[in-house]
């Protein structure tokens, strides 16, 4: 046989091969394909989630032992489809591992057997004419441009970089607000000049999928960036209103409302970002249907029950610690949602304080009141960071003590801060009371009681408590303006709870435990800083009555000293201060300025509970500022001078005693 005939063999073997090896490609192919009827509508994003739903449920309910599997084959397809399946619940509840994880499917998916390629993929979204871009395609590309960068703080370094959180008017509004507008997103985009890879195209494609289908609709992104909170159907028409509107108002109006000129609730998407409300004039969930979605699924994470007509409302948390409330008809006028996050991990007094001047001594005096074991309030509005500040304060509590929080939903996260130290928290739950929370905490060796809002009658008994005789210390957030307001409201809500049915003494217990306020505001343009830090101090109540009507000889006599004290007895009565409070900082024109001195009976007690550095760091802090030398530093100096002249007296007398029998003395070193 020849050189030729052997080569010629080869070749024909190497042909049916490819043959082969092309008509098995092809039936796969065929399978797919069949059951893509492709036309002009092939590629929408429509028909591209039908495709993904199908798919990936065929992919979970596929039984594996049907298709002859071997063993180290069908094992490692069960440990894939467990893992997918783990991964659709969970990408649900705010996990973005999961929800990377399922992005990644899809990519494949739409890549490998939907046949999305670069001539097709603008069916999609039209990327290759921007003028057919919409404010949300727009808007997810430099979501998905930044993210590659600047990963969650994208949205953040947008809004930073074009400032985007000013006050600024639009048509129609007489008054100045909040908000991002359609035109400002249009601009940034022509700014960015942003040109797109294949990859980055179908990362966008991928992404506008897997909201609609798994995710937060238009909000999915946008939940995930690191901003305060996220709401939506809080405000514009709901869609019962409609019916109303077409029989009260004209057929201009309710043809606007049809064209989609006014805004409705499921138009209606805003963010917390650094303290300000800030509306997302160029997004929306589209429908009605489509708000109602993400409200009943953004609060599932570990099953909190059921959200119903007669059950209108659910505060959770979701995998990433982030706070969610719900609300629902006939609750709430429209279905709503309230995310709030909490960076725990930028939590700092340093941080919370900015660049203010006077910062320093702010954030010593802080301090000094966490290491001085003095039961804290952290008063201010919603939005103004008690929260956070709470978080700040804490990272200075002495890694000896324990800490026991109770909260109406955990919010704190603070074994993610700290995994080394002691740290446990609960919360009340649909069967078991807070009572019986911070009776169990009673018995856990707890140090430091932590409260993460005093909003209800109830939850102030609870703090009362704690403060009393449950911990060394407690610290705790309150909605109250004032501190009188504090004082009252606590004082109320002891009477309401029943714990005290006197006036005069539910508010001397509530200002005897009561130690500091720290007090936040938040202004109109969103800054956030610490109005005071006031000090409460109880009254003490001195007998004050006289027994001089026995020394009077006359009846009028004896009746004037009475009535003297009567007048007494009804002074206090009626009119008497329980307590009395003063600021110790202040924040005056820009600049944090201390003022008042601390009394001296909560200096002496804050230096019992500091270390001798800390201790002595504050004498210095104390004598700085109100320009005296620490009264109780140099009592402590007194004492060791005292104990060091006894010892010195007593060796003097063992010396003579043992000089008196003889013996020779041997004085220790």
């Amino acid at each position: 046989m020849t050189i030729s005939n052997i080569l010629l063999i080869f070749l024909i073997i190497g042909i049916a091969i490819g043959i082969i090896y092309y008509h098995i490609n092809s039936q796969k192919k065929a399978e797919v394909v069949s059951e893509i009827d492709i036309d002009d509508q092939t590629y929408t994003l429509e028909k591209m989630i039908e495709f993904i739903k199908r798919r990936l449920d065929e992919i979970t309910k596929i039984n594996l032992y049907d298709i002859g599997l071997s063993e180290e084959e069908l094992k490692r397809r069960k440990s894939k489809k467990y893992e997918l399946k783990k991964a659709l619940k969970g990408c649900t509840y705010g996990d973005v591992n999961d929800k990377k994880y399922v992005k990644e499917l899809i990519y494949d998916l739409l890549a490998k057997e939907y046949g999305v390629s670069e001539m097709n993929i603008s069916k999609a979204i039209s990327f290759d004419v921007p003028s057919m871009l919409t404010p949300q395609d727009k808007f997810d590309i430099l979501i998905h441009i930044y993210k590659k960068e600047f990963g969650y703080e994208a949205l953040g370094e947008i809004i930073r970089k074009y400032k985007l959180d000013e006050f600024k008017y639009i048509q129609g509004e007489t008054k100045p607000c909040y908000v991002i507008t359609e035109d400002e997103i249009n601009d940034i985009f022509e700014k960015e000049n942003i040109t797109l890879s294949f990859a980055d195209k179908l990362s966008i494609v991928v992404q506008r999928i897997y909201q609609q289908y798994k995710g937060y609709s238009s909000i999915d992104e946008v939940r995930d960036m690191n901003i305060d909170g996220v709401s939506g159907g809080v405000s514009g028409l709901p869609e019962s209103f409609i019916s109303q509107v077409a029989q009260t108002d004209s057929a201009d109006y309710l043809a606007q409302i049809e064209e989609h000129k006014v805004q409705r609730a499921c138009d209606s998407i805003w963010i917390m970002f650094h303290g300000k409300s800030i509306r997302l004039a160029f997004l929306s969930f589209g429908t009605e249907a489509e708000l109602k979605r993400v409200c009943q699924n953004i609060y599932k994470y570990n099953n909190p029950g059921q959200l119903s007509d007669t059950n209108g409302y659910k505060i959770n948390e979701m995998k990433d610690g982030s706070r969610v409330v719900v609300v629902r008809p006939s609750m709430s006028e429209t279905w709503a949602f309230f995310v709030r996050k909490f960076d725990v991990k930028r939590a700092t007094l340093e941080q919370w304080t900015g660049k203010t001047d006077g910062k320093e001594d702010a954030i010593e005096l802080l301090k000094y009141l966490v290491k001085g074991a003095r039961i804290t309030s952290i008063t201010g509005e919603q939005g103004c960071g008690k929260t956070t500040l709470l978080m700040g304060m804490i990272e200075n509590i002495y890694e000896t003590m324990n800490l026991r929080i109770t909260e109406t939903a955990f919010e704190l996260h603070l074994r993610k801060v700290y995994p080394t130290r002691n740290i446990l928290s609960m919360r009340e739950t649909d069967t078991i009371a807070g009572q019986e929370c911070l009776d169990v905490q009673k018995k856990t060796d707890g140090s430091v009681n932590i409260i993460g809002e005093v909003a209800t009658d109830p939850v102030a008994s609870w703090m009362i408590q704690s403060a009393q005789v449950a911990s060394k210390f407690t610290l705790f957030t309150h909605h109250a303006k004032t501190f009188p307001d504090l004082v009252t409201a606590l004082r109320n809500s002891m009477l309401r709870a029943g714990v005290f049915k006197n006036e005069k003494t539910a508010e001397e217990q509530v200002v005897q435990v009561l130690n500091f306020d720290v007090h936040l505001t938040k202004d109109f343009r969103g800054k956030r800083y610490i109005e005071r830090i006031t000090e409460c101090t109880p009254v003490i109540s001195k007998n004050e009555y006289t027994y001089d009507h026995r020394k009077e000889k006359t009846l009028e006599g004896k009746f004037d000293k009475f009535f003297d004290n009567a007048t007494q007895f009804f002074a206090k009565t009626t009119d008497r201060q329980s307590y009395e409070y003063r600021n110790i900082l202040e924040y005056i024109d820009g600049e944090y300025i201390i003022t008042n001195k601390i009394s001296d009976k909560n200096i002496k007690e804050m230096r019992l509970n500091m270390t001798d550095t800390d201790a002595e760091q504050f004498d210095n802090f104390v004598a700085r500022h109100w320009g005296e030398e620490s009264v109780y530093r140099m009592e402590d100096e007194r004492k060791e001078k005292s104990k060091l002249a006894s010892k010195l007296a007593n060796a003097k007398d063992t010396v003579s005693t043992v000089a008196k029998q003889g013996r020779k003395p041997r004085l220790a070193t």
